[in-house]
């Protein structure tokens, strides 16, 4: 059973899709085990308690000490033994401590083809801002591993959408949503799950078959 654990900060739309997919048998051997939100108003919060997932609120403010807010984190990830942290829409920067204790096993879903409208700045309805601003014809979603830098880490999937020419930000945020996110980041979870991905380097190999533990 891979066991994750879920950091929001909004409304968690991408930790419905997981427990959607959970719940209608598509993700097996997959359990969240604890949601984690940045924000004590999340609305994610109440999705995670309606299905019945523990779900706590971690916020800085609480915690002026970066170490303490970092050690709160981490008393919550070996609690319910977390094998997977899933980034799903957190806004803040993972501590770099527990980015380097779950090495490779933090996940996180950007709404842009990175390195396209990615980086330090580069979030939420900013990012969609920022494509229509530049014209593209082509935006997406992008799951990637995260590492010390901002949106650097290995990337696992993407998928494109196109870009209409009556889009607002909150328009092509809503179909980058719906089109993109919801799917690939269920999608990576499983082949996680399945023990198809191996990292070498900076690039994800996908198998085609599990691999051996």
């Amino acid at each position: 059973m891979l066991r994750l654990a879920v950091f929001v900060s909004g409304g968690g739309t991408n930790l419905q899709a997981l427990i959607d997919q959970i719940e209608q048998g598509k993700l097996s051997d997959v359990s969240i085990e604890v949601v984690i939100s940045s924000k004590s108003d999340a609305y994610a919060l109440e999705r995670a308690k309606k299905h019945g997932i523990p779900a706590v609120a971690v916020t800085k403010k609480d915690y002026p000490d970066p170490a303490l807010f970092t050690q709160e984190l981490l008393k919550y990830l070996e609690k319910f033994r977390v094998d997977l942290i899933v980034l799903a829409g957190y806004l803040l920067i993972v501590p770099q401590a527990i980015v380097r204790k779950y090495h490779n096993r933090i996940i996180n879903i950007h709404p842009s083809l990175i390195p396209s409208f990615s980086g330090a700045g580069f979030y939420g309805l900013k990012v969609h801002q920022a494509v229509l601003e530049r014209g593209v014809k082509i935006t997406g979603a992008t799951v990637h591993f995260v590492d010390e830098g901002t949106d650097t880490g290995p990337i696992i999937l993407q998928k494109p959408v196109a870009v209409l020419e009556e889009d607002t930000p909150k328009s092509l945020q809503r179909r980058v949503m719906e089109e993109a996110e919801w799917d690939l980041l269920p999608e990576a979870v499983r082949l996680i799950s399945q023990k198809r991905i191996t990292v070498e380097g900076n690039i994800v190999r996908i198998h085609d078959i599990p691999l051996q533990s």
